[in-house]
């Protein structure tokens, strides 16, 4: 015999839950039916909704695939598909294995009567407090379908945003790495070669040449002390943000960068109204907006500025006004929020307002790159000129003393 849990309904429409023992699952059926019981879900008590994700090594669920999901999950329900046959069928999709555990670990849930709300809420690395509320609201208003939606919309725009502002995080590194590389290059293959030759002329060098090699012999004589110290600057700025002070520090200081600071500023900006007009049509309440919005970024600053809107709306200010007086969002923002307002579209016009400031992120990305490429260009010139007369100073001494 073997223990069977048993989701079914009777002809009144009230549900029924239980274990039962039987020899199979046909005979579970068979014994449901006897008692005028319709069977929706049957299954071994070793499928029984426990967290089966602790078997399966975590990994990050990139916000593609909940834009999948959601906009999966959705188009079911409006086809009229059970919302637990819906989950599972998205998940045999998915890639990641551990974002499919978690789906088949929700639907156990929801077929043992848990609200999709409260499933969620049990991966909070997976699903942030964001889609938490929007479900919950979706549940509560009957809009399930089209709470999903507009989180699909939500994810995608935010992985499309992501990754234009990454790849402006990402150039100046790349930059930087180059040029590392090519001074590194040099020093290990090209100088070495002509320091034999310079040996061989006793120290009669140009002045020029001279003092190159004195200072390619300062980095290669303390490159691990140079590496050491690096190092220790990298650790010692990792610790420092780690505390209070450091973390808000540094956070002020990102912003301030010339360029960096102002994409980093926009960005968030784009995501800010994005994510709160996401939240009210959705029907969460503006404060509880403003709580998941705090969880949205890590920067103090930009943290602060939220902190103080919402205090002021907590005293009865409007949103445009509580904006305003926090005095850190722009002044496009703050009037656009005030339109808002006053014509009853709110979230129309918060949409609006970051399509405005995604764009003015792409100006200043194209910006960003448009600088970059000349000055990749110059800093690589400029090394292999300095290389090239350093090296090729005492030939041609040699050549108009002979």
């Amino acid at each position: 015999m073997q223990s069977y849990e048993f989701v079914a309904w009777d002809t009144f429409g009230n549900r029924h839950a239980g274990v039962q023992q039987a020899g199979s699952e046909d005979d579970v059926i068979a014994s449901l039916r006897e008692q005028n019981l319709t069977p929706v879900s049957i299954r071994t008590t070793a499928n029984s909704p426990t967290p089966k994700t602790q078997t399966i090594r975590y990994k990050r669920v990139k916000s593609h695939d909940l834009a999948t999901f959601c906009w999966q999950l959705s188009t079911m329900l409006d086809g009229g598909l059970g919302i637990t046959t819906a989950i599972e069928t998205v998940a045999t999709e998915m890639e990641n294995r551990y974002f499919e555990a978690c789906l088949r670990h929700i639907s156990a849930m929801l077929e043992s009567g848990t609200p999709m709300s409260e499933c969620v809420k049990e991966y909070p690395k997976v699903f942030n407090t964001l889609a938490c509320a929007m479900i919950q609201a979706g549940e509560r208003g009957g809009s399930l379908s089209q709470a999903l939606q507009r989180l699909a919309v939500y994810y995608e725009n935010r992985d499309k945003l992501g990754r234009k502002v990454k790849g402006a995080m990402a150039y100046p590194i790349f930059v930087v790495v180059f040029v590392v590389l090519i001074v590194i290059a040099l020093m290990t293959f090209i100088i070495p070669r002509f320091q034999t030759m310079f040996d061989m002329m006793h120290g009669k060098l140009p002045g020029f040449t001279k003092g190159f090699m004195a200072v390619y012999h300062g980095i290669a004589s303390n490159a691990v002390y140079i590496v050491m110290g690096l190092a220790a600057v990298v650790i010692l700025m990792i610790l420092y943000g780690k505390t209070k002070s450091g973390h808000t520090r540094l956070g002020r200081i990102a912003l301030a960068i010339p360029l960096f600071g102002k994409i980093k500023l926009q960005a968030f900006v784009a995501v800010f109204c994005k994510t709160l007009g996401t939240l009210i049509s959705s029907g969460v309440s503006v404060l509880d907006a403003f709580d998941i919005l705090l969880n949205m970024t890590t920067n103090e600053v930009l943290r602060d500025g939220i902190r103080q809107t919402r205090e002021r709306l907590t005293e009865g200010s409007s949103i445009s006004a509580s904006m305003a007086a926090s005095r850190f969002f722009p002044d496009v923002a703050v009037k656009m929020t005030q339109i808002g307002e006053q014509s009853g579209s709110l979230s129309e016009v918060l949409e609006k307002t970051s399509e405005y400031y995604e764009r003015k992120v792409d100006a200043l990305i194209s910006a960003l790159l448009g600088l970059m490429e000349p000055v990749l260009i110059i800093s690589v010139g400029s090394i292999v000129l300095v290389v090239i007369l350093a090296m090729y100073l005492p030939i041609f001494s040699m050549s108009a003393n002979g």
